[in-house]
């Protein structure tokens, strides 16, 4: 049986706000973290396209809610995705102004927007009890709704060594590790989305084991 993979992917849009964005007419995936998490990667490594997520040298410096739309290709059926980016949280350096209406706008979205089906928290594993990641957790399970779930993915998994990846699965069990670098961890991304939006239930045998 073969692994779900992404074979087409693009972007669409990029909005300020939910009152601008696309229609909710599919279902959608939000990627949401600290500006240095790694997103732009972890979207290009996860697509298989190089430049789809443009990556900024300056933290936070993406401020808007970019669409893209995918396809997987799983088991010879075809199943549409919309991705979300949404603009990273948690760095000072955008002016008081700007940071109360992004805030604005990004609560208004990620509370409100019906066709979100699954929030991907991304972590960095260096860095796994960061309070501003914690604070995001608590605060998106006050309003998750029943036909929604929460995924929290550990990027930069490489960085660590086995010890610490060890400890990380006790302190957060059901979370994802990936790497980018070593294009490890994402076909189990890959298929909790699948499952969360289409009820694709995997086997045992289906899910890849993480290398070391």
């Amino acid at each position: 049986m073969s692994s779900p993979r992404i074979v087409e992917a693009s972007f669409i849009k990029s909005a300020q706000s939910i009152a601008d964005s696309l229609p909710e007419d599919m279902s959608e995936v939000v990627f949401l973290g600290r500006s240095n998490v790694g997103k732009s990667s972890t979207l290009n490594s996860l697509t298989q396209r190089k430049n789809l997520a443009k990556s900024s040298a300056t933290p936070g410096k993406t401020q808007l809610i970019n669409f893209f739309e995918t396809r997987y290709l799983y088991n010879e059926e075809n199943y549409p995705v919309r991705f979300v980016d949404l603009p990273g949280f948690g760095y000072a350096k955008v002016s008081k102004t700007l940071k109360e209406v992004w805030q604005k706008n990004l609560v208004e979205f990620i509370q409100h927007r019906v066709s979100i089906r699954l929030f991907i928290h991304l972590r960095d594993a260096r860095h796994p009890h960061a309070k501003i990641d914690d604070d995001v957790k608590a605060y998106i399970s006050e309003f998750i709704r029943p036909d929604q779930r929460y995924l929290t993915v550990f990027t930069k998994i490489d960085k660590l060594n086995q010890k610490e990846r060890n400890k990380l699965k006790r302190d957060f069990p059901g979370s994802i590790t990936v790497s980018n670098l070593k294009k490890n961890g994402h076909d189990r991304v890959h298929y909790e989305i699948l499952d969360t939006i289409f009820a694709i239930e995997q086997t045992a045998q289906d899910l890849p084991g993480e290398k070391k």
